[in-house]
C-alpha cells in the first residue's frame, strides 16, 4: 500500500514539474515576442539659410571727420564746445591767447570748418597749440565706421560688400546691421593682419563714436539647403550617418549622409537627408537599423 502511495506521488511530482517547466518556456517565448521600443526626440527637416561668419572686434568712429585748426600759436584761454555736441560752420568752439611777456594780443577764436559734431577735443585751458597742431575732430556727417583686422589666414574669405552683424554690450540681444566698405591693399608685416572698414548702415543714433563692436562678418550663405543640429551625426564604422523615422512603420532606418559646412551647432548636409524626414536628434546612440521607436517631441 506504502509503496503504492509512493508511486502515486512520484508520477504527481513529475507531472507538475513538467507542467511548470512547460510554463516557464511558454513565458520566455512570449518575452521573446514583445519588442524594445526607444522613446526619441525628432527634428523635421526643411530648407532654410545657413550664414558662415567670421567673428571680429573693432572700435566705432566717425565716417568722415575733419580736424580742428586754430589760427594763431598760443594758449587755450576759452572752450565753449564739448564732445559730443552738434555745432554749426564757423561757430567759435575756443579761444586762443597769442600774448607774449610785455605784449598783449586779442584772443583768436578757434571756428568750426564744417558743421557736424564734436567727436574729439582734448585740449584744456591754458593747452599750448599751434596752427598746424589739430585740437579736435568733428564729424561732418552721422554715419559711423568701424576698423578692425583679418588674420592672414581669413583673407581668402573676405570680400567688398559683405554685410555684417554688429552688437554691443550698451544694447544686449540687439543687432545693428554694417557693410564691408574697405579692404587695405597689402597685409601689415608685422601682426599678418590685413586691415578692413565696415560702414554702419543705416545710421542709429544710439551709437557713439568710441563704442566697442563685436563684428559677426557674414562670408557666405547657403540658402535652401538642409541643415540640423551638429550632434545628431553620429560615426559609425568611419561612416557618418543619421537615422531617419518611417512615420508609417515607427521605425527607424540608417542612412549614410555628407556634410557641408558647419556653422556653431548647426550641420549642412549636402546628401541623405530628404526635405520633411524626420531626423532622430535625442536617443539614437542606442539604436539600430530597422529598431521600433516612440517618438516623444518633434521640433524644427
Amino acid at each position: 500500500e506504502k509503496m503504492k502511495k509512493f508511486i502515486i506521488y512520484s508520477i504527481s511530482l513529475l507531472v507538475l514539474i513538467s507542467f511548470t517547466g512547460c510554463n516557464k518556456k511558454v513565458a520566455a517565448a512570449e518575452e521573446e515576442k514583445v519588442e524594445t521600443v526607444f522613446a526619441v526626440n525628432a527634428y523635421k527637416a526643411v530648407p532654410q539659410t545657413l550664414d558662415n561668419y567670421l567673428d571680429f572686434g573693432g572700435n566705432v568712429q566717425a565716417a568722415s571727420s575733419v580736424d580742428i585748426y586754430p589760427d594763431t600759436n598760443g594758449k587755450i584761454s576759452k572752450i565753449y564746445a564739448k564732445v559730443g555736441e552738434k555745432v554749426n560752420k564757423d561757430q567759435v568752439l575756443a579761444e586762443v591767447d597769442a600774448s607774449r611777456p610785455g605784449m598783449d594780443y586779442k584772443s583768436s577764436p578757434v571756428k568750426a570748418p564744417v558743421a557736424g559734431t564734436i567727436t574729439s577735443f582734448p585740449m584744456n585751458i591754458g593747452s599750448t597749440v599751434a596752427a598746424s597742431m589739430s585740437i579736435g575732430k568733428i564729424s561732418s556727417t552721422g554715419k559711423l565706421e568701424i576698423k578692425t583686422n583679418v588674420a592672414e589666414r581669413f583673407i581668402s574669405r573676405i570680400s567688398m560688400k559683405q554685410k555684417a552683424e554688429l552688437t554691443f554690450d550698451a544694447y544686449p540681444g540687439e543687432k545693428f546691421p554694417a557693410t564691408l566698405i574697405e579692404i587695405d591693399p597689402v597685409l601689415d608685416a608685422t601682426s599678418r593682419t590685413l586691415g578692413i572698414k565696415l560702414l554702419q548702415e543705416p545710421s542709429d543714433s544710439r551709437l557713439k563714436a568710441g563704442m566697442y563692436a563685436r563684428i559677426k562678418l557674414i562670408t557666405d550663405t547657403k540658402k535652401n539647403t538642409i541643415v540640423i543640429p551638429h550632434n545628431v551625426i553620429i560615426t559609425r564604422n568611419g561612416e557618418d550617418i543619421v537615422y531617419i523615422i518611417d512615420s508609417a512603420t515607427n521605425t527607424v532606418k540608417v542612412s549614410p549622409v555628407k556634410k557641408g559646412i558647419r556653422v556653431d551647432d548647426k550641420q549642412e548636409v549636402l546628401m541623405g537627408i530628404a526635405p520633411g524626414d524626420l531626423v532622430v536628434v535625442k536617443g539614437q546612440a542606442l539604436l539600430s537599423d530597422g529598431a521600433k521607436v516612440n517618438i516623444v517631441s518633434i521640433s524644427e
